[in-house]
């Protein structure tokens, strides 16, 4: 797509109708000051469980690894990548209703290309709005996730806060807003229901085995810290998943990533907030360059 392109495609959906209509967004500073920790870096060391959890549905799963769009693969692009993944989170979280509008366009531009064939094992579609909810779901299962684990967790009475604001996790791409669960409540029985229902058959095992050793990147680095990231990665995943995927975890591994954890909140938690959020706010400036200038936003 060309840079003319894409300009002329934001000026047609900043001057649009659009379907849906965001409350206007929290500022960076703001989401710190409601749930500290929320948008901090150390996010980043729970990203691998996220993917593993997403494409440990059988459409997605499918979908991703038989997905004729290079560009944006992880294992052609991974750097571009983690780009576009970041950046669908700043903007889901901290966009406008053009901003988000005109991400969701870029996304789906891409995800219309990503549909199932004869010869698929399973029937998919990236602009299917349940998978796109069960991904989204998966994204707020980890800001719960890491709340909890380097910040303590919510307090019950801002859980219903939360999920509001992370509605657009959803809406942003297909999801209808009323399909979004109203509390945390809704939320655990969806994600429970779902998650007890995965089966990861053994291709997309051997996929999301690569991905956990680090497989798409250069030799020398998957071999020097691909240990590490399996380790990590394995410990943020559910325990259900860890199981489906063929992990073994005992107290020892339990024991010794809450120690790694508690640590890393101990360095990470007293820092000045824009060194904590300095990725995110990073990513967001991009997207803000990308969308003036006209160039393309994935």
């Amino acid at each position: 797509m060309s840079v003319t392109d894409a300009a002329q495609d934001h000026v047609k959906l900043v001057h649009s109708k659009p379907q849906v209509e965001w409350p206007a967004p929290l500022t960076a500073k703001e989401w710190d000051e409601r749930f500290p920790g929320s948008l901090d870096a150390v996010a980043v060391a729970a990203a691998g469980a996220n993917v593993i959890m997403q494409l440990a549905l059988p459409a997605v799963g499918y979908g991703v690894k038989e997905s004729k769009v290079s560009s944006g693969a992880l294992f052609h692009h991974p750097i571009k990548r983690a780009r576009t993944t970041f950046t669908y989170l700043a903007v889901a979280l901290l966009g406008n209703t053009d901003e988000k509008r005109a991400y969701r366009s870029a996304v789906s531009r891409v995800h219309r290309q990503v549909a199932s064939t004869s010869n698929s094992p399973v029937r998919y579609s990236a602009l299917n709005a349940d998978l796109q909810l069960w991904v989204a779901a998966c994204l707020f299962w980890g800001v719960l996730d890491m709340l909890e684990k380097f910040r303590g967790g919510v307090p019950p009475e801002k859980t219903r806060e939360l999920m509001t604001l992370c509605q657009p996790l959803a809406t942003t791409l297909q999801v209808r807003p009323e399909q979004w669960p109203e509390d945390v409540a809704d939320f655990k029985a969806y994600w429970n229901g779902e998650i007890e229902k995965l089966k990861i058959d053994p291709v997309i095992r051997g996929f999301l085995t690569e991905i956990i050793e680090l497989k798409f990147m250069p030799k020398p680095i998957s071999l020097t810290l691909g240990p590490l990231y399996r380790f990590i990665t394995s410990g943020f995943l559910p325990p259900q998943i860890r199981r489906e995927m063929g992990i073994s975890w005992s107290r020892a591994h339990q024991l010794a990533f809450d120690t790694l954890i508690k640590s890393v909140a101990l360095i990470n938690n007293p820092l000045p907030r824009v060194v904590r959020q300095l990725p995110v706010q990073v990513v967001w400036w991009d997207f803000q360059r990308r969308i003036k200038s006209g160039k393309p936003l994935v």
